[in-house]
């Protein structure tokens, strides 16, 4: 009998307050609620930890030395586990040499073409090579040999390393060869030996393989083929033709030459377009497409100072003060008497002879500031000393490949007129109409068509499964790390689509993210899909649409923390909207998230993006007034990221700190003097180790280390501040070195981390945790959540101020020494929220905010809106990328890209207040 529930008794975990709760299979399941009401503690730390641990458990017990299997989780029992895949925000490769093409398997289908049916052209002259095999070469010497008079003769020039003509003639001569051809005339070996001293100094010598008359009567083909298979073999692949009375020669070749610029492309394969492999990168930046390279403006960013005065940033900051320890400045001093530029003169005012000089070198006694960087950057094998070059060099596009990770031959080979990379730029939709154009192509001419008929099968399913999850504006180059955590589990969506599982429970968190409410309806047909095949789907999610989409709904509360983890609500969505449930109550619009009536006039300033033309941007020219939340909406791919982030954000950041990051291309921002500083707060993770946390990113660790280090207790024994970090030795524990936990290096799979087996996790030595405050030692502290600890440091106003942000801005569940590598993109960035709330401001500054809704309920983000709102009143500017609709009408004015994604976005489709937009023609005024 078919087993219709999965069923979870007496769940425990985290915050779980025994939970029972019944899962329909082969149903689309949504789990909703508060941050931090146990969503995910159900769904991946309970029934996905448990399918994960079950699996590990039987493996041969080789592979499970290696996998260390987890302890399983506080539970009673599951029932009617079905194996289980998470897709979530983490579990994707973020390589630099990993792109949505290599992610989605589509680019490997794309090597297979071209190295099959590709057309290799000189990656010079650009004319077309072709590759002939003995039977056509024998064909055409015949036909050559028929339309003169005379032998036809055949010849091969052997390589020639650090040998000399005797030797060469030797060999020929052993080898049974009696002519060799010298200068073109066909002389004796013998006759050359006797002789040499008059032959000496030639240049290539050519060995006689055959000669043939070639006439109407010819019927020799064997021994013509069995030559020029030997010419070949003799000569380095290739075979010269030539007759008595011709003075030009004809050449073969058995690999791909250009007779014109000499290049040899001796084999097309998959490898070759791959820019993971030596065979097919880009030798210059071997296949990142980017370079790290010195800049001018890292190394002097102050030009007023004088180079006495330490202008030249690096040797100050690398041990080598303008003192001279080094014998910089008495190289400087040499210099300045042959070039006749001071020391003592701002740099701004040197000539630009002398500071090329100076950066770039050209002297034969000083090699260039720039070059000696860049040599030592090589070099060294000192991570200090390359993390401190770092600080001087930006990230540019290679200027070998431009950015597109080839080698120039790979980059020549083409398929109607179009390169690899070519096909990598275009967005999937576009990609697809190439495709079918190359299919009809080929059903047309005959050629290749079964080949291209199955790759094309392959890749259109593929790109069908990607544009149904609302992902047709990527392109096939675009870099893993630069995708949003949505669109990056929305590509694994899709893999899953097409890899036929049946029988599997996926469980999904948070898949909208960055998804247009346009296009959530086509990830519900995703998902849909999916449970169709016969599989389970259980989601976390909080949009609305997903949710009145489910087959089933459980909501999570009633509170966050301590106060959360029971079920609120179990059935069909429908029913929710006559519950007392939360949700239901935003939901069915008894309560709404904001109530806003009227816009803010602002300051009367703006700051202005002029010409942008960065990706897909249109020359967009686009004005954000100062003094008002600001939202920049639009459907995916449109442009937003790019000309908030990639233009706006990287310029005002290098203007106000110099950042290394490049903005992207425009022609200038107009008003940065209206901004004091700017804040740019994104969903990058605040740490990459277990060592980073809320509490040390807030500050607030430090505070609570002295309450501790005051304890009566920690005076008598000597103890200090220092004793209660995990960071330094003392009063961590020495085994894991205050991490809590042991990295197990896993080789191609990523690394792991399992609880230190001497402290358990607490990070402290016994001796550490002797030391109490209000019965609570340093690890229990850590381990309490935001809310709870706000409450027991309630007599700390500075404690309580840190704590008190976090709280607002919706993280009053979170555990204050919860590692950063277990915090959302979402929950990252409201830590970084709060951290920019507790500084003070002087009511000019911009902050920009990168869709701070994501993993927010609709309680959290009233909260938020507040906090947006309270910024704004204190005179600043909030500009938020968003697709939230709650957001949108909060906002004082609206800024719309569209009017669609990829190539067909990236213009201004609106400007105004979110009352003008409900009335306009775009996608998200349909919507609003």
């Amino acid at each position: 009998m078919k087993k219709s529930f999965l069923t979870v008794k007496g769940a425990r975990v985290n915050n779980l307050k025994n939970v029972d709760v019944k899962i329909p299979r082969e149903e689309l399941v949504v789990i909703t609620g508060l941050s931090g009401s146990g969503k995910s503690s159900l769904a991946f730390d309970t029934i996905f930890a448990e399918g994960h641990r079950r699996y590990v458990e039987n493996l041969s017990s080789y592979a499970r030395q290696f996998l260390n299997v987890s302890t399983k989780p506080d539970i009673d029992k599951i029932e009617n586990l079905s194996p289980v895949i998470a897709i979530n925000q983490t579990s994707v490769n973020r390589s630099p040499r990993s792109t949505v093409g290599t992610m989605t398997e589509i680019y490997d289908y794309l090597r297979i073409l071209f190295s099959k049916i590709g057309k290799p052209h000189c990656p010079k002259c650009q004319k077309v090579l072709n590759q002939k095999g003995t039977d056509e070469i024998a064909d055409e010497v015949i036909e050559y040999g028929r339309n003169r008079k005379g032998q036809v003769i055949l010849l091969a020039r052997p390589q020639r390393i650090e040998k000399d003509l005797q030797q060469i003639l030797l060999e020929f001569s052993q080898l049974g060869y009696a002519r060799a051809r010298i200068n073109r005339k066909i002389v004796s070996i013998k006759d050359i030996q006797n002789d040499a001293g008059e032959y000496a100094a030639c240049g290539e010598v050519e060995l006689v393989v055959d000669r043939i008359n070639i006439d109407r009567n010819f019927n020799d083909r064997e021994r013509l083929i069995d030559s020029i298979e030997t010419a070949i073999k003799l000569g380095r692949g290739e075979v010269i033709i030539s007759c008595e009375n011709d003075p030009e020669d004809r050449k073969y070749n058995r690999y791909l030459v250009c007779p014109d610029c000499d290049v040899t492309i001796e084999e097309i394969s998959p490898s070759l377009f791959s820019f993971n492999n030596p065979e097919g990168a880009c030798p210059d930046c071997t296949g990142l497409g980017t370079k790290l390279e010195v800049e001018v403006e890292q190394v002097i960013p102050n030009k007023k100072l004088t180079l006495r005065e330490g202008a030249i940033r690096p040797w100050n900051n690398l041990g080598a003060r303008a003192a001279g320890q080094n014998g910089h400045l008495q190289l400087l001093k040499d210099l300045s008497k042959k070039y006749k530029f001071s020391l003592d003169k701002p740099v701004k005012n040197l000539k630009p002879e002398a500071m090329k000089v100076i950066l770039y070198g050209g002297d034969e006694n000083f090699s260039g500031v720039i070059p000696t960087l860049e040599r030592k950057y090589k070099e060294t094998h000192s991570e200090y000393l390359r993390s401190e070059i770092e600080k001087y060099m930006v990230i540019k596009t290679c200027p070998v490949c431009n950015g597109k990770r080839l080698a120039p031959v790979a980059l020549s080979v083409l398929i109607d007129g179009k390169s690899i990379d070519d096909l990598s730029q275009m967005s999937l939709e576009d990609l697809q109409t190439e495709m079918e154009a190359i299919n009809e192509n080929a059903k047309r001419t005959k050629s290749n068509e079964s080949l291209i008929g199955e790759v094309h099968g392959e890749i259109e399913k593929i790109i069908k499964n990607l544009c149904d999850a609302g992902l047709s504006y990527l392109t096939l180059s675009r870099s893993a790390g630069s995708l949003s955590g949505g669109e990056a589990q929305r590509i694994r969506l899709a893999t899953q689509i097409g890899s036929g599982l049946v029988g599997i429970l996926y469980v999904l968190d948070e898949p909208s993210i960055g998804l247009h409410e346009r296009d959530t309806q086509k990830l519900i047909g995703s998902l849909k899909k999916l449970k169709d095949e016969g599989n389970s789907i259980i989601v976390v999610e909080h949009d609305g649409q997903i949710i009145k989409s489910a087959d089933w709904l459980i909501d999570m509360g009633p509170g966050a923390g301590d106060e959360g983890g029971e079920i609120t609500f179990e059935g069909e969505p429908k029913k929710i909207l006559t519950s007392k449930s939360l949700t239901g109550k935003y939901l069915s619009r008894k309560l709404k998230v904001s109530k806003k009536t009227a816009y803010r006039k602002g300051n009367g300033k703006n700051l202005s993006v002029i010409g942008a033309t960065e990706n897909n941007l249109k020359h967009v020219n686009v004005n954000f007034p100062l003094g008002k939340l600001v939202s920049v909406a639009g459907v995916s791919g449109s442009g937003k990221s790019t000309l908030v982030q990639d233009i706006l954000s990287k310029a005002l950041r290098r203007h106000f700190f110099r950042s290394r990051n490049i903005p992207g291309k425009h022609e200038e921002i107009k008003g940065i003097g209206n901004v004091s500083k700017v804040v740019s707060i994104d969903q990058s993770p605040i740490g990459r180790t277990p060592r980073s946390n809320a509490a040390t990113y807030t500050g607030l660790f430090s505070l609570i280390r002295d309450i501790f280090a005051d304890t009566e207790e920690a005076r008598k024994r000597g103890y200090t501040a220092s004793r209660f970090s995990f960071n330094m030795k003392g009063g961590r524990c020495e085994v894991c070195q205050g991490e809590g936990f042991k990295k197990i290096e896993m080789q191609l799979l990523p690394d792991i981390y399992v609880p230190c087996e001497a402290c358990h996790g607490t990070r402290y030595n016994h001796k550490t945790l002797e030391i109490e405050y209000r019965g609570e030692n340093i690890a229990q502290v850590l381990d309490m959540s935001v809310g709870y600890a706000l409450r027991f440091f309630s007599n700390f106003p500075l404690v309580f101020e840190k704590l008190k942000t976090l709280e607002e801005v919706g993280l009053g569940y979170l555990k204050l020494g919860q590692s950063a590598m277990n915090l959302s993109g979402g929950e990252a960035q409201r830590i970084k929220l709060a951290t920019e709330l507790a500084r003070r401001t002087d009511g000019k500054a911009l902050y920009i905010l990168d869709e701070p809704t994501i993993g927010l309920h609709f309680e959290d983000i009233a909260k938020l809106l507040k906090i947006l709102d309270g910024l704004v009143d204190k005179g600043n500017t909030v500009l938020v990328v968003e697709h939230n609709l709650d957001v949108i009408k909060a906002s004082d004015w609206v800024v719309e890209l569209g009017p669609e994604g990829g190539k067909n976005g990236g213009e201004i489709v609106f400007e105004g207040t979110p009352k003008k937009l409900a009335k306009a023609e775009t996608w998200t005024a349909k919507y609003l």
